[in-house]
């Protein structure tokens, strides 16, 4: 398959860049996949209406079909066409927080793909904020399945390169709107429970959706980390996010993570290492590769850093990389739930 490749103003895409952003269009129209950004990873769009456009997604991924889509949409309108009701949670959710990194869980209506929803009864919806994925659906007209744009298992796309990597000759089209902003995937809050559900840590802290309805609990297989039969959200069951050569995260002390890297260099190993500028710069890096990723201070910058820092190693020829860790709270906690699952959830203490 011979994928097109456009490059697109992000700022203004439908004034400045139309003639590109009408043939991604007319390519999601005709029931192809398109890949676009969108402000938390590039996503591989398809008409959410369309079961046969929704396979061509899985397909293209090599993603298990039991793993729900998140739809995109561009106005609250077209809940109409996916959502059964809304409850008063779910609207002041969207009030707050859309457009932007906030992915909702709600009940279907019927009609909606059971590919999209991998047979449940709910639906998980966002609307981005993201001037070129806003054009699309504007000048297509339609709601948008699209989980992130690369191979399934494999570190989610923050630059259409990072797509073109995993997905060239496999999908139809390829929209450059240059690096997305946020880096991790949305936050995803399952509405239909009492009280609010977080299925996944992302863009909009727990600390945030507390400010605008009270109380929100974390689903226990989070912090548990159980295996689900039926995921009610992408990122739930599978892992995901790893680079080739394994990762391990060391939860102690510089000097730890510092013998640790000694010991496997003494064994011949070609070591990486994943960490903060200010943990590299105090640390000994001879004789590895070391990729820093954002700081200490800002771990908006860690988030934004990370998928790319996990690609990076993938033109490296490190045998092994170790991960410091980040202390769990804010955006923080994504971030340690994509290193835990890029890990396999393998964790080595002090």
């Amino acid at each position: 398959m011979n994928t097109k490749l456009w490059t697109v103003d992000k700022q203004d895409p439908i004034k400045y860049s139309y003639p590109q952003i009408k043939e991604a269009s007319d390519l999601l129209q005709e029931g192809e996949v398109v890949a676009f950004p969108t402000e938390t990873v590039y996503g591989l769009g398809a008409n959410a209406l369309s079961d046969q456009a929704v396979l061509k997604i899985f397909e293209a991924k090599g993603r298990p079909s039991d793993n729900p889509l998140i739809v995109h949409i561009s106005k609250k309108e077209q809940l109409t066409d996916l959502v059964d009701n809304l409850n008063g949670t779910a609207r002041k959710l969207m009030d707050a927080f859309w457009p932007g990194p906030l992915t909702l869980v709600l009940p279907k209506k019927e009609g909606v793909s059971q590919y999209v929803t991998a047979g449940l009864d709910t639906i998980a919806v966002r609307m981005p904020d993201h001037p070129v994925a806003q054009a699309l659906m504007e000048i297509s007209r339609l709601p948008l399945a699209a989980p992130s744009a690369n191979l399934s298992g494999k570190p989610s796309p923050t630059t259409a390169m990072h797509v073109e990597e995993d997905l060239i000759h496999k999908i139809s089209g390829i929209v450059d709107g240059g690096a997305t902003g946020v880096g991790l995937e949305s936050t995803v809050v399952d509405c239909t429970a009492d009280v609010p559900l977080i299925l996944r840590p992302g863009g909009v802290t727990k600390e945030q959706l507390e400010e605008v309805v009270g109380d929100v609990e974390v689903d226990p297989a989070l912090i548990h980390q159980e295996e689900q039969h039926k995921p009610k959200s992408p990122g739930m069951k599978y892992t995901h996010y790893a680079p080739v050569a394994p990762v391990y995260l060391i939860d102690g002390s510089k000097e730890f993570l510092q013998r640790t890297i000694s010991a496997s260099l003494s064994e011949g190993k070609k070591v990486g290492l994943l960490a903060t500028e200010e943990t590299i710069s105090a640390m000994n890096t001879t004789g590895i590769t070391a990729i820093a990723c954002g700081t200490k201070t800002d771990l908006s910058t860690v988030a934004t850093q990370l998928y790319d820092a996990l690609r990076a190693f993938n033109a490296t020829d490190v045998d092994i990389i170790y991960s410091e860790v980040y202390p769990e709270q804010g955006v923080g906690v994504a971030i340690m739930n994509r290193l835990e699952k890029a890990a396999g959830h393998r964790i080595i203490k002090e």
